[in-house]
């Protein structure tokens, strides 16, 4: 697989661990942290340490797994953890692990000192194709997703495809989740290989075209002031069951779960309001629930869903913004929707 070239920065498929350890080298650092969780820690740091042997400028820093982590109590102790270490603006952050690593390990590195080096090592499929590429970094405040973030681009991004070899087959359909809404908002082509493949673990090939179409936006618009927000699809319904679920179930939704289940609700808005067609509707809806087990919303927690989405970042003038689409591959940006909009496509996902 060819080099990815970002917006000033390069996206590595082939021999990443051994261009990571050249990159550290290269750069001349002070000292290098390695920033992952306790699951990550056990199947990916290994071969990480291994490559790092020959290198005593390098220490640990290791968080919870998992969303509830994501947050500034969290933070703080990273930028503690920095501190003790001795970390100077010559340091390094090298976050090692899924979209919650990539996130806040992004967004510590981009404020400790006013911001020093950092550079992701995907581990999940999610991370890979999506939040390890384009420059957010964030946390969450009250379970509200990303509220606190800024735009920083890392220095570069190593893909490690067999590290998804670790992963339990329902974090590959969370990934997978953001691999079918590239294919939706931009490239129907994409979307029509992706029907076409096993998708229990989607291959590198798959994987790196999901890279160039999130990347080829980024770079469009790196601040999300227009094309980028395509890559919103799915996202304002999805975030707020997303929450919803943290909040309340025991077991709670993966992040491409909820964005499944707001694909869902956004294209069936989408049918609604921006003339996305019958078929294509009833298409998108047979490829995800095929995928995707149903999940139970209930008509009484939608008051709270559309609250939650009315705490979404992207909403204009306290009214709530979706991207929908106008067919597959191509999509319509800033679509005020009302609660009785949201609503009603809330019970169209839950009467399916």
């Amino acid at each position: 697989m060819k080099t990815i070239q970002s917006d000033n920065y390069p996206i590595f498929f082939d021999n990443s661990i051994t261009e990571l350890v050249n990159f550290v080298k290269q750069g001349n650092y002070s000292r290098s942290f390695i920033l992952t969780d306790e699951n990550t820690g056990v199947h990916c740091l290994p071969a990480l340490k291994e490559q790092f042997a020959d290198m005593d400028n390098f220490d640990i820093i290791e968080i919870n797994a998992g969303e509830e982590s994501k947050d500034i109590d969290f933070c703080i102790g990273i930028w503690k953890m920095l501190i003790d270490f001795g970390a100077d603006r010559k340091s390094l952050m090298i976050n090692l692990g899924g979209g919650v690593i990539s996130d806040m390990g992004g967004f510590a590195a981009s404020t400790f000192k006013r911001g020093i080096d950092f550079v992701h090592v995907p581990t999940t499929l999610l991370s890979q194709v999506d939040a390890s590429v384009g420059g957010k970094t964030g946390i969450d405040i009250d379970s509200i997703k990303n509220i606190i973030g800024t735009f920083t681009q890392p220095k570069a991004v190593f893909i490690a495809y067999d590290f998804l070899n670790t992963l339990p087959a329902r974090q590959i359909l969370s990934g997978l989740a953001e691999m079918l809404k590239h294919g939706l908002i931009v490239d129907k082509a994409y979307w029509e290989a992706l029907k076409s493949s096993d998708l229990s673990k989607p291959s590198v090939e798959l994987v790196h075209w999901s890279v160039e179409i999130k990347n080829k936006v980024v770079i469009e618009d790196p601040t999300e002031k227009g094309i980028r927000k395509a890559l919103n699809f799915g996202h304002t319904v999805g975030h707020a069951v997303e929450t919803n679920s943290l909040i309340n179930d025991k077991t709670p939704l993966t992040h491409g779960e909820a964005i499944a289940i707001g694909m869902i609700c956004e294209a069936y808005l989408s049918h609604k309001k921006t003339g996305l067609s019958s078929a294509e509707l009833e298409e998108i809806v047979k490829v995800i629930s095929d995928l995707y087990p149903k999940y139970n919303i209930k008509e009484s927690s939608h008051k709270a869903l559309c609250a939650l989405m009315l705490k979404d970042k992207k909403n204009q003038n306290g009214k709530i913004n979706c991207t929908l689409l106008t067919r597959i591959g191509q999509c319509n940006l800033d679509n005020i929707c009302t609660d009785a909009e949201l609503c009603d496509s809330l019970s169209y996902y839950a009467n399916l």
